[in-house]
């Protein structure tokens, strides 16, 4: 190698170091960057040259350092993990919150739940067999009646109003997914682009990859990596993003709670009627909560409204069948206490028949005016083997069991995921004392070739300048 090689080789460690230099920062000031993952240069020797014409015989040293590449350190199999957590935190936290919800519109322990409600109207009974005929007490069954009424038809509303907003979010959701998979496909074309004219696209790969575990929260997306650096993107086996390309997701189905068996399902718009399945992520939890009433496997939201309907039906049902027995203070009878609309869910149509203290039946049948034995029974309801009480009791217990179940999957869905995200940043994250190893490494290296430049250029001169200059 010639004299002049040695600043060329000089120059390449300057620009080396230069880069290594310039990495650490930029590690370093993406230290707090969410999605970051840090960097590393690529370096590798430059052998000698071929041994040709005078300078073939002798040992000849290397021609410096060749900056290969930036790599990003990062673990697709770590992502991977990351994803697959995110999709079911998504999915279990999304039903956690909704159910807890549920468990929140029964109010139960409380003064505004229905089984207070229930303790007032059995003792309202109470008050009009000591006093049939009354106004007082009978004013006072009408008031406790139209409270559980109210009780039931607001604990209906407010599973429906539930249904309509958990509908509506998962549509913004959709929405949400479509917006992301067309960001993906956009992060494709440009790194592609970037990787073929040999460009650095870590950043860009960065970017995607945070969106990636976004449609992944939100859809229970997979991704799969190709050579020329895109990443397919599928939900429920099929592609959503295939390169530069992306589908759009379709949610349809009915717009409101109904107890018809009809359902919401998510779609291909571009295939209409093909369900797509989906293996978690929030809108996978959305979709299950609105799926209609089942026995116990259908959707939360629709089995609470059905327990509403069937409590209301059987309070209805139990008090009718023993107020039609008697007669009012004016003998008449066969009277309904309870009744519904002749459409539509019971418990949102519960309402009190009687509105004045002669049209309640207080006593049997041919007993008189002042009998209040069918009073009396009605009030012992509440106590009996198969009350409504019994009946609310078992609707709380479920929906609480529910409830507490979904919590204990979000907690333990939770764990996982930010132990995955742990053990990936463990090793992709930015060390400060790492970089501040590299930074101070480099600028050794750096002042290294630059002292090497100087002795070289110093020796050129004494070669040019000086050479023959010797004892004059």
């Amino acid at each position: 190698m010639s004299t002049f090689g040695g600043l060329n080789t000089a120059y390449l460690g300057l620009t080396a170091a230069r880069q290594g230099m310039n990495l650490a920062g930029q590690n370093i000031a993406n230290a707090g960057t969410a999605g970051y993952t840090r960097q590393r240069i690529e370096q590798s020797a430059i052998g000698a040259p071929g041994p040709t014409g005078l300078s073939a015989a002798g040992v000849r040293a290397g021609q410096g350092v060749s900056v290969d590449g930036i790599a990003r350190l990062g673990s697709s199999f770590l992502d991977a993990g990351v994803r697959s957590t995110a999709a079911q935190a998504g999915y279990t936290g999304f039903r956690s919150a909704e159910l807890q919800r549920i468990e929140a519109t029964l109010q139960e322990p409380g003064p505004h739940g229905i089984s207070t409600a229930l303790q007032g109207f059995w003792a309202a009974w109470q008050g009009v067999s000591n006093h049939p005929g009354e106004a007082a007490p009978a004013g006072v069954l009408l008031q406790a009646a139209s409270t559980l009424a109210g009780s039931v038809s607001a604990g209906y509303q407010a599973l429906d109003a539930q249904w309509t907003q958990v509908r509506a979010e998962a549509q913004s959701t959709v929405a949400s997914v479509n917006d992301a998979a067309a960001r993906v496909a956009g992060f494709n074309s440009t790194i592609r682009s970037v990787l073929a004219s040999g460009g650095n696209a870590n950043e860009l790969i960065d970017a995607r990859n945070k969106v990636t575990e976004t449609i992944a929260a939100l859809a229970g997306g997979t991704v799969r990596e190709n050579a020329d650096g895109t990443s397919d993107v599928f939900v429920g086996g099929n592609a959503l993003v295939s390169g530069t390309s992306h589908r759009a997701l379709a949610l349809t189905g009915q717009p409101a709670m109904r107890d018809d068996g009809a359902s919401v399902q998510l779609e291909w718009a571009d295939r209409p009627g093909k369900s797509v399945g989906l293996d978690g992520g929030k809108l996978a939890g959305a979709i299950s909560l609105l799926a209609p009433a089942a026995g116990s496997t259908g959707g939360a939201i629709a089995e609470a409204a059905a327990s509403y309907n069937a409590f209301t039906e059987k309070l209805m049902n139990d008090v009718n069948a023993v107020h039609r027995t008697g007669q009012s203070t004016t003998g008449t009878g066969n009277l309904d206490f309870f009744a519904t609309g002749p459409t539509g869910p019971a418990a949102r149509s519960l309402r009190v028949v009687p509105a004045a203290a002669t049209e309640i039946a207080t006593g049997a049948t041919g007993s008189g005016a002042l009998d209040g034995s069918i009073a009396d029974k009605l009030a012992q309801l509440g106590t009996a083997a198969n009350s409504p009480d019994s009946a609310w009791t078992a609707v709380v217990t479920v929906i609480g069991i529910r409830s507490r179940s979904a919590q204990q999957h979000e907690q333990l869905a939770d764990a996982a995921s930010i132990a995955a995200a742990g053990q990936r940043d463990s090793g992709s994250s930015v060390s400060l004392d790492e970089e501040n190893i590299s930074l101070l490494s480099n600028q050794h290296a750096y002042q290294a070739a630059a002292r090497v430049m100087t002795a070289v250029d110093e020796a050129l001169d004494v070669l040019i300048n000086r050479t023959g200059l010797v004892g004059r």
